[in-house]
């Protein structure tokens, strides 16, 4: 929910030289700024003219485009022309907000990625603020009651679920799946169920549970006796993280997960 209005500022095209790419945004907020659309006077100049928009009464839930010229009048030395276009969005309205978010591929291809993610303990947390500013749409998933912040990021979706497992069957397609709930019993049950949905759809491009490789040694054995392949049992990464980034503290875990997702982006 948006409790406020807010306006989505993007780069709508160019000539010349540009500090961001066509569709690089910001979302600016009476107080806030999320994004960036390329820093300097640009930006500043962008900023306070959003802030003008909110400003308004009654506000209006609006579309106009603006042209900067990047140079000495702006203190900027790219020598180029930007076209801004500033969307305002009401209070309440998520989901224009969110289709903004899905349709703000930039103009090198690589798309936004789809996470779902199990867990949302102390890791949970931090994976989603490492992923607040990043390229992505995050699905985030709990069985227990009053578990997420009152206040997560614009591109997360929270959702409660019981049992757990039962939220595997509505995953967006090419949902990259993270597994790190409070228990092992259920992160056992999510596992096995994103198996399942990929034994029928093969649409989860990754699988990834959290622990050490004694955890996914166990996890293999009971997951063997529930009828699974080896083939089937190679798709699923655990420990996850880049290998090389040390230490346990959930922040340091979330920049590791969160680069290693930003692998999977293409085109």
């Amino acid at each position: 929910m948006i409790a406020s209005p807010v306006v989505w500022v993007s780069i709508e095209r160019f000539e010349g030289s540009s500090p961001r790419e066509v569709g690089a945004w910001m979302l600016v907020s009476g107080d806030s700024v999320e994004g960036t659309v390329g820093g300097g006077r640009l930006e500043f100049d962008a900023i306070a003219h959003a802030r003008s928009l909110l400003s308004a009464s009654p506000f209006i839930a609006m579309e106009e485009s603006r042209r900067y010229a990047l140079g000495p009048s702006l203190g900027q030395c790219c020598g180029g022309v930007v076209w801004l276009k500033f969307t305002g969005i009401a209070a309440g309205d998520a989901m224009k907000l969110e289709a903004l978010r899905a349709h703000s591929m930039p103009a090198n291809g690589l798309k936004r990625l789809n996470i779902a993610l199990f867990g949302g303990g102390h890791v949970g947390k931090a994976i989603v603020n490492a992923l607040a500013p990043l390229p992505c749409s995050v699905h985030w998933i709990d069985s227990r009651d009053e578990i997420f912040p009152d206040v997560i990021p614009v591109n997360v979706q929270a959702e409660h679920s019981a049992p757990v497992q039962a939220a595997v069957s509505d995953l967006a397609p090419q949902s990259h799946v993270l597994i790190m709930s409070f228990s092992h019993a259920e992160d056992l049950d999510v596992v096995a169920a994103c198996l399942l949905r990929q034994r029928e759809k093969k649409d989860l491009p990754f699988i990834g549970l959290i622990g050490s490789k004694t955890k996914w040694a166990t996890f293999r054995h009971r997951l063997e006796e529930r009828g699974f392949t080896s083939e089937e049992l190679e798709q699923v990464t655990c420990p996850i993280g880049l290998p090389g980034v040390v230490g346990k503290e959930p922040e340091v875990i979330a920049a590791s997960v969160a680069a290693q997702l930003m692998q999977y982006r293409k085109a």
